[in-house]
């Protein structure tokens, strides 16, 4: 396949390159828990919690996931609560679902071991273009691209290539860049050396183009447009939803929760009681008539609201005003709607906006076990 856009690949010493690169990084990778063992299962549970995620971020959590699943088995076994709730803090909880549901179908289909073809690997839920690469080239030392935007903007910046990379059809550039250059004998080491660069040294804005280890293979350093790539479209600006959420606890100590549905934003995460405002009326009136409404409960909720939480998705930003009450205990047909004792919220996977109205709400009403703050 050939692309103009990557007509200076010619002029690269591509063994030079693999060499200099790879040596890099043999002498100052990070040492990651992930990067201990080449088992296809970790390195998998690695990529996916990566996406979109800091490193740093990840560590704590890929160390008690693996605790409490250390094999496929053990993660296709589990309940879907416990693996929501091992995630709980990461986001993107599609991706804790289709892993899970993926590795079911590891289990069943292939027993228990992860695919080691793209054809096979690609075909399970979650498992995209980058994923399969990594987990092939990481795991099992096959020659394929494993291409994100850490790589696609190192390569941009070597190759100069002034593709825009918000774009998905440019990825079939950058796979074919790095298919052309990868180390056939080491693609393991090539491709995580490329993730390594783009992570400390080839960085979005202001790169450490003196540090670099692969400078002198670089075009866009020579011709002084480092800063210029990669090219990136904007997004378009998110959209802001102004949110009314309740606490509202009973006289022994009882709060009410609700789970989200089963598709859609966080689903299947557990939340207090919550609805978007209409900008005009009163938010403690708005609220308190949806609880009077959809829960057929009366609720006493401060004057004030108790905090306000911002919480910021990828396409989407939620202001939530956060009241706290007191409320009356009732029962429910539906499942999703419980009062649970205090001691026992923290056992729920909550989405990270929820779990910061739960910890607001706790210290600053000073809520014990046994009953509601007066």
């Amino acid at each position: 396949m050939k692309f103009t856009s990557l007509k200076n690949i010619g002029s690269i010493d591509i063994p030079k390159f693999q060499e200099d690169l790879i040596a890099w990084y043999q002498q100052e990778k990070r040492d990651l828990p992930w990067r201990r063992s080449p088992d296809p299962y970790k390195v998998w549970v690695s990529e996916i919690m990566l996406q979109q995620t800091r490193v740093d971020t990840v560590i704590p959590y890929f160390n008690r996931f693996m605790e409490k699943f250390p094999t496929i088995e053990a993660l296709a076994d589990a309940e879907e609560e416990q693996v929501l709730k091992a995630w709980e803090g990461l986001g993107y909880y599609s991706r804790a679902r289709n892993l899970q549901a993926a590795v079911r179908e590891v289990k069943e289909n292939y027993g228990g071991r992860v695919p080691d073809t793209k054809d096979e690997i690609s075909s399970l839920k979650g498992v995209g273009p980058y994923t399969s690469g990594a987990i092939l080239s990481i795991a099992y030392g096959v020659p394929e691209p494993a291409v994100d935007g850490n790589v696609m903007r190192v390569m941009a910046r070597i190759l100069s290539i002034w593709e825009d990379i918000a774009k998905s059809s440019s990825r079939k550039i950058f796979e074919e860049a790095v298919r052309q250059m990868i180390a056939k004998e080491d693609p393991s080491s090539f491709n995580q050396a490329l993730m390594e660069l783009g992570a400390l040294i080839c960085t979005p804005a202001s790169p450490s183009c003196l540090l670099c280890p692969v400078r002198e293979h670089c075009r866009a350093f020579h011709e002084g447009v480092e800063q210029e790539l990669p090219v990136k479209t904007r997004k378009k600006n998110s959209k802001h939803v102004h949110l009314g959420a309740a606490v509202l606890m009973t006289e022994d100590g009882k709060v009410l929760i609700q789970k989200r549905p089963e598709t859609g934003l966080l689903a299947n995460l557990w939340e207090f009681p919550n609805v978007e405002l209409s900008g005009t009326g009163n938010p403690k009136e708005e609220v308190n008539r949806f609880i009077q409404k959809h829960y057929g409960l009366s609720a006493k909720l401060k004057s004030e609201s108790a905090t306000k939480i911002q919480h910021v998705f990828s396409h989407l930003t939620w202001d939530i005003d956060v009241f706290w009450g007191t409320v009356h205990e009732a029962s429910f047909t539906n499942e999703k709607r419980q009062f649970v004792p205090v001691s026992q919220v923290e056992t729920f996977a909550f989405s990270v906006s929820h779990q910061k109205i739960w910890k607001t709400i706790r210290n600053q009403q000073d809520i014990s076990s046994e009953s509601p703050s007066e």
